[in-house]
């Protein structure tokens, strides 16, 4: 199979490429830009294409398929040619399913949780050592690539997200996968440049639901009030089960699982990872793996990239990094920090980074989700929000939005920074959250002289 890639240098395309040159497939890709760590790992498998930019000379009638990139535009010339030599061409979740239209899918979706979920379930899967495909959104200890396709295996994992597929296909990805497993761990209104309105957004999890293969599962969290709704209205031929968080109890800043036979400490901790735990628990029932060893499996477990990731620690202070970027996610893992060390003071920080996060209609969702935090610090460049073609906002629009009663509101990086040098950590806890990069800086080295600081 001879496949070429539009948009190769993409998170999800670079490691669909890796994945289908391991498999043994002949790969072809070209993009107008490619950053790392994309690069260095297409260079590792000599696909990082020799020039930068479009090459319709690749585009050949002996192509097998194209697969098209989110990053990739309308007017691609090489997405022109190939339509006009009538080439396949794919979405990468629609490929995802081509390649395992005969297998077991999983799907997680959800607003929230689904990478993390994904993880375990991957994690105790290999642990177990169950064969499967899967494509996730974040980096995971032991494996090296985020998507992985063979021909063996019976099962499919894929994280299910709910945005667009591609350029030329506006279809949410999720909506492609049509799995047997499917999970929901909650809705909260995102991407709003692209579901307008609330209720447009939900229609998607619904349309998700009704996608579930005949006589599938459908695992939810029946504590969401959204999710509790439209699953009562299921009229397909499917089996529901609904889940809560797993008991638990956290004894000198360890939280362990309450189990039927003992109290297992793990590593992830906060009200929203104990349901993380719980549907991945109920996915891997599913998949054939008893709660034992899903238990041995996931007290091992150290997280995904960006997930409540433990940049550097002392005995005083721990400086963690995390994805969360919407109200729901900013909410939950603030109060996660602040419960886990409820005698240290929180210190949270948030760059506002997506167009829904930086659009002054969605600000107000905001409110008050940083309350458990001791310190709230907003940060947002204005040259993000002239990006998207927004318009710009005030820093006292931002505080007021958050409605915190100390807070402070940063769009230059380098006060930032030095805002946070100025403060000893010492019995503080930090907490960095953001889907981009705080303006680029060096997270890690910005921890490393935090941490020398907290005497």
């Amino acid at each position: 199979m001879k496949v070429h890639f539009i948009s190769i240098g993409g998170t999800a395309m670079h490691n669909l490429a890796i994945a289908l040159h391991k498999k043994g497939y002949s790969i072809t890709g070209s993009d107008d830009e490619i950053f790392e760590p994309s690069k260095s790992r297409l260079k590792k498998y000599e696909l990082l294409p020799k020039n930068i930019g479009w090459d319709t000379s690749k585009i050949t009638n002996n192509i097998d398929a194209i697969i098209l990139g989110m990053h990739a535009r309308k007017d691609n010339p090489e997405l022109l040619k190939a339509k006009k030599l009538n080439l396949k061409i794919y979405s990468y979740p629609e490929y995802l399913y081509e390649q395992t239209k005969n297998k077991t899918r999983v799907v997680i979706g959800g607003s929230h949780g689904k990478t993390t979920i994904t993880s375990i379930i991957m994690f105790v899967l290999k642990y177990n050592k169950v064969d499967f495909d899967y494509m996730v959104g974040s980096q995971i200890e032991g494996f090296e690539t985020m998507v992985s396709l063979s021909e063996n295996s019976e099962i499919a994992v894929f994280e299910g997200d709910e945005y667009l597929s591609s350029p030329i296909d506006r279809r949410p990805k999720f909506h492609l996968y049509k799995p047997n497993i499917a999970l929901l761990s909650g809705i909260a209104w995102d991407h709003i440049n692209v579901f307008p309105t609330f209720e447009n957004y939900v229609e998607q999890f619904k349309i998700f639901i009704n996608k579930i293969e005949k006589n599938g599962t459908l695992i939810y969290f029946n504590e969401d009030p959204v999710l509790k709704k439209i699953t009562q209205n299921i009229n397909n031929d499917i089996n529901k089960i609904p889940y809560s968080a797993h008991k638990y109890i956290i004894e000198n800043n360890e939280t362990l699982l309450i189990t039927d036979k003992t109290k297992k400490p793990i590593q992830l901790f906060g009200e929203h990872n104990m349901q993380n735990i719980n549907g991945a628990r109920l996915i891997c029932n599913k998949l054939g793996i008893s709660n034992e060893n899903f238990y041995s499996a996931v007290s091992k477990f150290t997280g995904a990239t960006k997930r409540l990731q433990l940049i550097t620690k002392n005995d005083k202070t721990n400086i963690y990094l995390d994805f969360a970027h919407s109200p729901s996610k900013l909410k939950a893992t603030t109060s996660a920090v602040k419960q886990q060390y409820p005698q240290r003071d929180l210190v949270a920080c948030i760059e506002l980074h997506t167009f829904s996060s930086l659009n002054e209609k969605f600000l107000p969702h905001y409110k008050e989700t940083m309350s458990k935090a001791d310190l709230a610090i907003v940060y947002f460049n204005p040259k993000a929000i002239s990006h998207k073609k927004l318009k710009q906002l005030e820093k006292k629009q931002v505080k007021d939005a958050f409605n915190h009663k100390n807070s402070k509101v940063f769009t230059d990086i380098d006060e930032l920074i030095n805002f946070l040098m100025s403060i000893n950590f010492k019995n503080k806890n930090l907490l960095l959250m953001s889907s981009g990069n705080f303006s680029g800086i060096n997270i890690d080295e910005l921890a490393t002289n935090l941490i020398k600081q907290a005497f």
